[in-house]
Order: C-alpha cells, then structure tokens, then sequence
C-alpha cells in the first residue's frame, strides 16, 4: 500500500520528540493518525487542508502523500505549535507545506479550494465553511460530536453529493475539542458542554442531557455531581470486559436526553442516568457507582446496559447517520444524529 510506504519517510520521533523543543505530551497517536491519513486518500498533486497543526508530524505525513506537485496548508489556533511546526518543517527541507496560525472553524480561504481536509479536533458541529472550501470531488476526514456532550463522537469520512456533504464511513474514536483560543490542557476540561466543574481537592464535572431543564444556577447538574461523588452504593459489572467505545456511542441512543457524562476523581469517566435527586453511572473501569441501591437512576443505567448487550455491542457500522442543518449558535453547517440500524455504513 502506497501510503505505508510513505509513513515510513517521515520521522515520527523528529517531531514528537524533537531534541530542540523535547517531547510534545498531549499529541495524537501515530497509530490514529496513520488510520485517518489512510481514509483520507490523498493522492499524488492533492491540495490539502489540516486543521491542527499539533507537532507537525501529521502535516509531514500530508506532504509526503501529496508529493512534490501537491500542497498542504496546516492552520492551528497556537502559534507556539505552529512556529515549531515550521521550524520542524524547514530543517527538513519541506517546502510543500506552509503553517498558518487561524480559528480552524473557518477553514482557510486563502488557499481554497482543497480535494482533501482532516481535521484532528472535534467541532461543534461539520462547519459550513469546511464544505463550502472543498472541490466536488473532495472528502473530508473528522471527528464529529453526536450529542452535545464531551468525549461523545464518531470519525467520520464525508464526501459530496451534489454539493451536500455526506457520511461515507464511520469509526469509533475521538480527539479533543476545538477551542477558539490555545489552551495548554484542553483534555482535563472540556470547554463545551460541561455543566458544572467541582474544583477542590481536584477537579471534576458533569455534563448533563437535560440541561435545558436545569436553572441558570446548574443547580440540577451541581446535585447531580454531588450525588456522584459521594456515592451511596458501589458494585462491579458483572458483564464481559467493557468495550467503552461502543457503550459510548450506544448510550445515546438507549438515554436520549437523560445520558449523562462525568469525569470525577482522577479524572475517571463515567457515563450514566441523572436527575437533579438521583444519579448512577458506570466507570470505565467497570465500577458501578449511584446514589442509592433503588435509585431510579440505577435502574434505568442497568436497563441500558442489558439493552446494549442483548444488540451484541454494536459496531460503528450499526448506526444510520444524519446530517441536518444548522445555522445557530454561531457555527453554521451541519449536526450528526444516529440511529440504530442493522444496515449501517461502510467501514473504513
């Protein structure tokens, strides 16, 4: 295969590990990346546009796939990342790539129109301009959000039709969040979607389904977190290992508006039932916490949970994807749904 012959050119360690600027901590795996480059299909000439410059090495894998007679533009919001990325860049010779500092939402114009963009964070939504800048026969590869939780996406791959995106494939997987300015840490914290942040001794936070229920104060969600962090009875799953990625993205589907997504002590996970006055969840570790051993929350958690195995822990490929409009909130493009298929989609 062409493109596991050109991931061998490029030297992985020279960027992450760069001996001039040390090891870069928070960077996406070299496994994830080279799977999403593969999707990606670049082809020898292609015009590419990478939203997250991140160390640069994925940018070096771009302009080795595109060639000598193909183009990378790579827009990061750090200009930290970026100014080492093209230090990076330059010392190895490479002059088909240039690195832009930009709100990668808005894509970049000035080099439009690209046959190719991969994106390694996750956006509020596909954004319009992302479209609008890609020819007729380009495709994009990102991680999308299918509901408005953290650490809840699909990557996706999305060609046009008639100038309408649409979901080619998907996969289990994920990368965090776009922020609209550099941050140092974006995993500790999501910046969207978290309804209330416990600081002391150390922090966590919840994100609730029902939020447009709660006040303005987040006093449901508050409650709710309490309940979690001093919870009232404790158990192990009794189920085969857990495989976290499909119960993830299951879980929407099974809770709708009642799922919610926690990270508590030490920053473990858990995904779960709340209300303002009862709350359960299970931990990526397989540790069922809740309020109360009746807690109706409980109930409705293990309701879920026997649902997702007796549907055989559905595969990405399960689900039927929708994109669907939408203009608000600042962002215009479109919004993921799923829906439980047994049809599904084509994997990558």
């Amino acid at each position: 295969m062409r493109s596991a012959l050109v991931f061998g050119t490029v030297p992985e360690r020279y960027y992450v590990h760069s001996e001039h600027r040390g090891e870069t901590l928070h960077r996406s795996a070299a496994e994830s990346v080279h799977r999403e480059l593969i999707a990606l299909d670049v082809a020898e000439g292609a015009r590419v546009l990478e939203i997250g410059t991140g160390t640069g090495y994925s940018g070096a894998l771009l302009a080795a796939l595109a060639g000598a007679s193909g183009r990378v533009t790579s827009i990061d919001i750090s200009d930290h990342l970026v100014g080492w990325a093209d230090r990076l860049h330059r010392r190895r010779g490479l002059t088909t790539i240039t690195c832009h500092v930009a709100d990668g939402m808005a894509g970049y114009p000035p080099h439009a129109p690209y046959q190719r963009l991969v994106a390694w964070c996750t956006p509020p939504r596909l954004p319009r301009a992302w479209v609008d800048q890609l020819t007729a026969d380009g495709r994009i590869v990102a991680c999308l959000p299918i509901a408005a939780q953290p650490s809840t996406t699909l990557i996706t791959t999305i060609t046009l039709a008639a100038g309408e995106p649409r979901i080619d494939t998907m996969i289990f997987g994920g990368y965090a969040q776009s922020t609209t300015s550099a941050v140092e840490d974006a995993l500790s914290i999501p910046g969207r979607w978290v309804d209330h942040i416990h600081q002391q001794p150390e922090p966590a936070w919840i994100s609730i389904g029902w939020r447009d229920r709660d006040d303005r104060q987040h006093t449901g969600a508050r409650a709710a977190l309490s309940l979690l962090m001093h919870p009232g009875h404790t158990e192990t799953y009794t189920g085969a290992p857990l495989d976290w990625l499909s119960w993830t993205v299951y879980s929407v589907v099974a809770a709708g508006d009642s799922r919610s997504v926690a990270a508590l002590r030490d920053g473990v996970r858990g995904i779960g039932h709340t209300t303002a006055s009862s709350a359960a969840m299970i931990l990526t570790n397989s540790t069922i916490i809740a309020d109360h051993p009746r807690s109706p929350s409980l109930a409705a958690l293990r309701t879920w949970l026997d649902r997702w195995e007796q549907a055989g822990r559905p595969a990405a490929t399960w689900y039927e994807p929708t994109l669907t409009p939408n203009d608000n909130n600042g962002l215009p493009g479109w919004d993921l749904t799923i829906t439980p298929g047994t049809a599904g989609v084509g994997t990558l």
